[in-house]
């Protein structure tokens, strides 16, 4: 069965508690992801940023601040890789809960906590809620 997120292996980066992978978040610069093709997520500009698109918690490790890590994970391998930005395409759920089969775009409050802004509705929504464009400048 193939994930939602993946045609293909996608880069990552992982967070292990002791010696086991419980998280793990894609990211890779836009060109190189779907959503440089995206219809329903717009390119708002020229500059070539990096995308955080796919998330993934271990069983048993969800609620504990995993895609918090993975996330700040995600960042600073953009930056060390020279990413002038970095964007994600979480759900604004308001709090509200989301099934976890749809919960890999990752969620609003995670990419706020991260230093991400809102930069863009999209037309895509995913387990029934909006997806929004948000970015952090890494420069």
């Amino acid at each position: 069965m193939r994930s939602l997120c993946e045609s293909e292996q996608p880069p990552g980066v992982l967070a292990y508690d002791g010696n086991n992978v419980v998280g793990w978040a894609a990211v890779a610069p836009r060109s190189e992801t779907q959503y440089a093709r995206s219809r329903t997520i717009p390119v708002i500009d020229d500059l070539p940023v990096w995308s955080a698109w796919c998330f993934r918690v271990r069983p048993g490790h969800r609620g504990t601040g995993v895609l918090d890590h993975v996330l700040r994970g995600a960042v600073e391998f953009a930056r060390e890789n020279g990413a002038p930005a970095i964007e994600g395409y979480p759900v604004d759920n308001a709090g509200a809960k989301v099934d976890q089969t749809m919960a890999f775009v990752g969620f609003r409050a995670m990419f706020e906590r991260a230093g991400f802004s809102e930069v863009s509705e999209t037309s895509s929504v995913s387990g029934g809620f909006p997806r929004v464009l948000m970015r952090r400048d890494l420069r």
